[in-house]
């Protein structure tokens, strides 16, 4: 779902798959604007109970983009990432990222239970990566 693959991204998957009609039907009829947002994507992997990657993955296929990462690291207008580097990071909060990461990167899942187990918000955790110099990455729903 990069916009470099904007419009190709079923490219990026095996044609052998196929996707579940339900949950194509449930993803067209919330697209705005021909998009989806973070939010919305995981709302109906909740309510279909698959993956955030299966919907990912159906979308792909469908060809609609995702907005609104809801760590705020794309998909906004007009400066796509909303999420500017913290000022501080908390000790605990680095030594929480610093735990969590796999090959020097924090996975967007990671993140989220980090924001879930400190009370904070999710782009405080992405905010705080920002300033560590800490990707983010892979994210839940495939678009990066």
């Amino acid at each position: 779902m990069a916009h470099l693959s904007r419009g190709h991204y079923s490219g990026k998957h095996s044609a052998d798959k196929k996707i579940n009609e339900a949950l194509a039907k449930a993803i067209k009829e919330r697209a705005k604007n021909g998009e989806i947002s973070c939010a919305a994507a995981h709302a109906i992997a909740k309510e279909f109970g698959v993956s955030p990657d299966e919907v990912g993955f159906t979308m792909d296929m469908l060809e609609i983009p995702l907005v609104k990462c809801q760590l705020g690291l794309f998909g906004y207008s007009p400066q796509k990432k909303v999420v500017k580097a913290a000022t501080e990071v908390p000790d605990n909060l680095r030594e929480e990222i610093e735990k969590a990461l796999e090959n020097g990167r924090l996975s967007c899942k990671r993140a989220w239970n980090i924001a879930v187990r400190l009370g904070l918000k999710r782009m405080d955790i992405s905010a705080a990566c920002e300033k560590l110099g800490i990707k983010i990455g892979p994210c839940q729903l495939g678009a990066f």
